[in-house]
């Protein structure tokens, strides 16, 4: 296979991994707040909890380029800041701290210890801590365990020893947890199973008989070196280790979680046992046992508690009394322990307490959640049943114990985070008319699935939203004098005069302020220390703070067309051509510069900068003209009006801003010009300092509509709004300093200003037809809005109508009470008072049921009603498996929805007693839909299209060919083209692509004359197929349940053999090769992105955009594949990456070249999210890697940043 393509592919994440599989805290910083780092498969991510405000946000997120098995902090006595070691796939042990002057990591260690990949006897799946921060044990699932000794040296650096192993061959770890011992040995306690003698019987004897273990293994500081100390056996369905406080804080030991029951042990207590209480209620099977799933001890002052989680989501508080002695402190012995029921909050995969009052839920489906506690559940009547009653021995039986689920009463949900874990499918639709299309996912699952739609911007929170007398033309808002916090004026300009609102309590006309009230503003600013101008056609309004008025009128028949001023200089531009120059004297009046300069064209538009500080004066005017040019003019005093630059446009510029902004190139800030046309283009390109050329030009189509561009500040730092037919922001994005401009989710503005007042510190103000709003940007972090539409149970797969913007989804959850099962026990006459109460499952989920399955089909509105319109169950324990809107050339092409279900499914191994296809028709615009008929088949069809005016199906590993008749669907042909289980369907023209669950995709041909289905084509690789899409007519994309993307091409011969006319009969006489189709598809692209496809579509995703390949990932992705047009950008970026792979070489050790060649060598992609990280690199290395590439970084930067924003976010 040669790994060199002759197609090239760049591959971008939009939106990273939203599943969190661990999620750690600890003072990362240095400071006295906990943040929380959480892993999502190759991200870590910082976030920081505000406790004032009960929100979390995200401070640093950054891909290591490895999978992520394990994470812990630690912290070395008598410091203040944590540590993070990393368990990853790396075959290494990593330990990194948080930088926050920075804000980046920092890698310290990176011990290597085997091979890499996820293996089963290479450590880092497991990962344990000394709680005194003084040792760490690393552990494999079977066999290898290392401990290494954490300390620090003489120059108080972080130091780490060689490891010490702590083997034992033939045995699986099952959890792993440190002991909390004081200053003792450091001990960790491990659960593990010794499978020697099971091996070496083959009757399985000995597996029945098979004992799982709690051991404990010491570490002698003293001898440096492990022993196994203590070892007991414990119950065999033991699968959780939590550790108990220690020294003068508790008792020290473990408590072992197991199916049904939750036991204490230590090497010197006795065994206490409690059962994990069940669910009470009528649809609860009251035999089913519940396992803890999750847990998290904390502890306060004198005094600990835990909370567990069982796989329903319910919390649980567990408590330990001690014996106490005569003086009434506790002894240190344990007395009995207690569990009691809680809370219920959705089932995670990690739980957090904070100091703060606060617990952090990473969800295993679903959105995140981030609650504050009310109490701590100890005064409520909720029934606490204690170890005294159970027996602690695990082979004798007790009477199980019940509860009744109620709302939440000690939690209170402050905060829900966005998560698309898991993501089903997604379509890329303009459903709603704009120039961008939308993002509809399905994600998440049971209750907490949902429809999403995604849209690029940013989040506006509008604030004030009044009706003005008439239109207002512009709205300006201004201080009084030069050190006031807040705005004090509005100044609206109408056509015909000026409004001048004074900003206070309530906002109010005032009339006594100085300002001209009989003509249109056309720019007003605080000059100096306390004066304020007005800038109107006619003159310049000087108004002094004791409100004596200074009138500069325009020359005789002359007007002004275009204003700027800033705090000490005023420009205009006259209607002859003429600029005229203005700069503030010492005594605060406005001195006029004594020569006019007379441009070439009619003025269009003028920029000031803002004054720098310690200056007197802003260096530089820039002049837009008519003529389509932009000039630069000095304002030095030797070189006034005198001409620096100029730059040519592809039409006339209609607004233009200087203004300083942080930038990524030179690590500063630097001196930007932003120009908008009158053609609805954004252009922004650097103005140097000293010399006022221009340079590094980046444009942006923003809307059909000229385009406006005002100077704002958001969080702080300096940013653009620019409008055009919808409003944009141009700002630096706060963690890589890269100039992002998105758009803003809010109505299209005329005009726009800056605002601040009391009650709003930071906003906008602006105008919207004849209304006056006031709005503020909160969150800079995310550029992806999400809307959300609550689904009944897990979406499977969805379809859009072909011509309104409706969706139809088919949902389906296993083990699950139907609707009409569930009534029917609800409706029992022998109901017990309080069991027959129905939960709201969104909270606590469906009642289980093996073997059942609820299954439902929706019709989804997402853009006007945004809910469901209709639901239809199915009955008799049918499971919805797909979908297909497909025309029928037989009913005159009017389009049905076809569904495809299963009876008594059985996930695996796989059966079920029947399939059948539903036929359902369209009613009112598709807002209803009418059953028609459905047909029996063998097996549930795995996949349906339309196909040439009929119905093609994949039923098991048969593809038919279907049409409508009166009764049911009628059998036209039908072929064995897969060996197993047809799971996909792509069509062009009379070629059907089918892939197959385990043996990738083969290239059928459908011949009309003779009604065959003939397989011509098929793949060398047996490839888990999860998504495919057409790239074109030969190319088919797509992913596998590895987590890998690929493109396959057929050869050109046997694509033209295989659409000859005829009979196809030199199709299906040519010889098979090795058992398979005649030919072979060809590999062209091949990439490890991590994440498990989903899903796939070629489509653009920006208004004039290429086309590009979008692809979701289970756990929440978004990326693409951008195709590369020319053969110089490959070589470019190939070099490029390259370069990084060495400079920026990934933070767990990783090799970045073999990590995203996981099961594949990587072949025709280029890693971008990599090439972004050059942005982030030192100084120093982005120049070393430039003079490599033969270019100056600010171009590097900009290839880079075009690379996405032409086709995407």
């Amino acid at each position: 296979m040669a790994t060199t393509s002759s197609m090239f592919m760049y591959s971008l994440t939009i939106q990273p991994p939203t599943s969190v599989t661990q999620a750690i805290l600890g003072q990362f910083a240095g400071t006295r707040e906990q943040q929380i780092l959480t892993a999502s498969g190759s991200r870590l991510t910082i976030h920081r909890p505000d406790p004032t405000q009960g929100k979390i946000s995200t401070i640093l997120s950054q891909d290591v380029f490895g999978i992520i098995r394990s994470l812990a902090a630690f912290r070395l006595a008598g410091s203040n800041k944590d540590f993070i070691i990393i368990g990853s796939d790396s075959g290494r042990i990593t330990i990194i701290e948080y930088v926050p002057a920075q804000n980046r990591f920092n890698r310290l260690h990176l011990e290597t210890f085997g091979k890499s990949g996820i293996r089963r006897v290479i450590p880092g799946q497991y990962l344990a801590v000394d709680p005194k921060g003084r040792a760490c044990l690393i552990a494999s699932a079977e066999k290898n365990k290392l401990v290494y000794v954490l300390n620090r040296n003489a120059q108080a650096e972080l130091t780490i020893s060689s490891p010490l192993e702590a083997h034992k061959p033939q045995t699986l770890v099952f959890a792993l947890v440190g002991l909390d011992v004081g200053y003792e040995n450091p001990i960790f306690a491990v659960l593990e199973v010794d499978y020697t003698e099971c091996d070496q019987d083959p009757t399985g004897q000995a597996f029945e008989e098979v004992e799982k273990s709690l051991v404990y293994y010491e570490l002698d500081l003293g001898l440096n070196h492990v022993v196994r100390k203590w070892s007991d056996p414990v119950d065999r369905t033991a699968s959780m280790l939590l550790q108990v406080p220690g020294g003068s804080d508790g008792p020290s030991g473990v408590l072992v979680c197991g199916l049904d029951n939750v036991t204490y042990r230590h090497s010197n207590q006795d065994a206490f046992r409690v059962p994990i209480p069940r669910r009470r209620g009528v649809t609860e099977n009251p035999e089913r046992k519940r396992c803890i799933t999750a847990g998290v001890m904390h502890r306060m002052r004198g005094a600990f508690f835990f909370l567990l989680q069982s796989e329903d989501g319910d919390l649980f508080k567990v408590t330990i009394d001690m014996v106490e002695d005569d003086s009434g402190q506790p002894t240190g012995e344990v007395k009995k322990l207690k569990i009691k029921y809680f809370d219920t909050v959705p089932i995670a995969s990690t739980l957090c307490i904070l100091k703060s009052g606060f617990l952090f839920v990473a969800s295993e489906t679903g959105n995140h959640h981030f609650y504050q506690f009310e109490k701590l559940g100890d005064d409520d009547n909720e029934a606490e049943y204690d170890s005294d009653s159970f027996p602690a021995d695990p082979t004798e039986p007790y009477t199980p114990v019940y509860f009744h689920p109620r709302a939440s009463e000690n939690v209170n949900l402050v905060e829900s985070i966005d998560s698309m874990n898991p993501q089903l499918d997604f379509k890329v639709a303009n459903l709603t008319d704009e120039d961008a299309p939308q993002i509809y996912s399905i994600c998440g699952s049971g209750a907490r699935s949902s429809l999403r739609t995604l849209k690029h911007g940013l989040e506006v929170n509008d604030i004030v939203d009044s009706e003005l007398p008439s239109v207002p033309a512009a709205v300006w808002t201004t201080k009084i004098t030069r050190n006031d916090e807040f705005d004090a004026y509005i100044v609206l300009s109408f056509d015909n005069g000026t409004l001048v609102l004074s900003i206070g309590e309530t906002v109010e006309e005032v009339t006594d302020t100085g300002f001209l009230s009989s003509a249109s503003t056309l720019a007003v600013q605080q000059l100096g220390e306390d004066a304020l101008i007005q800038v109107h056609p006619k003159g310049i309004r000087h108004i002094r703070a004791d409100r004596r008025v200074n009138e500069w009128p325009v020359p005789q028949h002359r007007s002004i067309v275009a204003a700027t001023t800033n705090e000490r200089q005023v420009a205009v531009a006259l209607s002859s051509g003429e600029i005229v120059y203005f700069e503030m004297d010492s005594d605060g009046s406005l001195a006029e510069y004594d020569e006019k300069r007379e441009m070439s064209g009619t003025v269009t538009c003028l920029s000031l900068g803002e004054v720098p500080e310690g200056r007197v004066r802003s260096q530089f005017l820039a002049v837009g003209c008519d003529d389509s040019t932009v000039r630069i003019l000095s304002l030095d005093p030797e070189s006034t009006l005198e001409n620096k630059s100029v730059q040519a446009l592809t039409s006339a510029p209609s607004a233009l801003s200087i203004m300083a902004m942080p930038d990524s190139t030179s690590g500063g800030s630097t001196l930007y010009l932003h120009i908008g046309l009158y053609s609805g283009v954004y252009l922004r390109t650097v103005l140097d300092e000293i010399t006022g050329e221009l340079s590094d030009t980046r444009t942006r189509f923003l809307g059909p509509k000229p385009a406006k561009l005002f100077r704002v500040s958001v969080k702080g730092k300096p940013a653009v709004l620019a409008l055009s037919s919808r409003s944009w922001l141009g700002y630096s994005d706060p963690q890589t300093k890269n100039f992002m401009l998105t758009p803003l989710s809010y109505v299209p503005l005329e005009w726009g200003s800056n605002f601040s007042s009391e009650q709003c510190t930071e906003g906008m103000v602006g105008i919207q037809g004849q209304n006056l709003r006031i709005f503020s940007i909160e969150k800079l972090g995310s550029n992806l809005l999400q809307e959300s539409i609550p689904l009944t149970y897990t979406p499977r797969k969805f379809v859009r109508h072909p011509e309104h913007p409706l969706f139809y989804t088919v949902e389906s959850e296993n083990n699950t009470l139907s609707i009409a099962t569930k009534e029917q026990l609800l409706n029992d006459k022998t109901v017990v008072n309080g069991d027959g109460v129905m939960l709201p499952p969104e909270e606590f989920g469906y009642p289980r049921a093996q073997g059942h399955w609820a299954s439902c089909i929706h019709v989804v509105d997402p853009v006007t009603a945004k809910t469901t319109l209709q639901q239809i169950d199915l009955t008799d324990n049918e499971a919805a498996t797909t979908i297909a809107a497909v025309s029928f050339a037989s009913q005159s092409d009017e389009t049905f929805l076809v569904v495809g279900t299963g009876k008594d499914v059985t996930v695996s191994p796989r059966s079920s007693s029947a399939g059948f296809i539903y036929i359902y028709r369209f009613l009112e615009d598709g807002k209803e839909l009418e059953f028609i008929h459905k047909t029996k088949t063998e097996q549930p069809p795995s996949a349906l299209l339309a196909f040439q005016g009929r119905l093609i199906a994949g039923i098991g590993n048969e593809l038919r060919i279907y049409d409508l008749g009166l009764k049911q669907l009628l059998r036209k042909c039908q072929a064995q083209v897969v060996p197993n289980l047809i799971v996909g369907l792509q069509t062009q023209g009379s070629r059907i692509i089918v892939s197959d669950v385990q043996e990738s995709v083969v290239y059928v041909v459908y011949k009309q004359q003779e009604n065959r289905l003939i397989p011509f084509v098929d793949d060398v690789v047996a490839r888990w197929t999860t998504c495919t899409t057409m790239v074109d007519y030969e190319t088919v994309a797509g992913g596998d349940k590895f987590g890998n993307l690929w493109l396959l091409r057929c050869p050109q011969k046997a694509s033209e053999e295989a659409d000859e006319d005829g009979s196809g009969a030199h199709l299906v006489h040519e010889r098979q090769y090795l058992q398979g189709a005649p030919n072979r598809l060809a590999l062209m692209c091949h990439f490890y992105p991590q994440d498990i496809p989903t899903s796939m579509q070629k489509t653009q995703l920006v208004a004039g955009g290429r086309d590009v390949l979008v692809w979701t990932g289970l756990q929440g992705t978004l990326g693409i594949l951008v195709p590369f047009v020319s053969r110089e950008d490959v070589d470019f970026f190939q070099t490029l990456e390259q370069h990084l792979r060495g400079e920026e070489a990934p933070l767990a050790g990783r090799d970045h070249l073999i990590y995203r060649s996981y099961y594949v060598p990587v072949k025709g992609m280029i890693d971008g999210d990599l090439c972004e990280r050059y942005s982030l690199l030192a100084n120093d290395k982005k120049q070393m890697i430039a003079g490599e590439l033969d270019r100056s970084v600010r171009e590097i930067e900009r290839k880079i940043s075009d690379m996405r924003t032409r086709v995407a976010y």
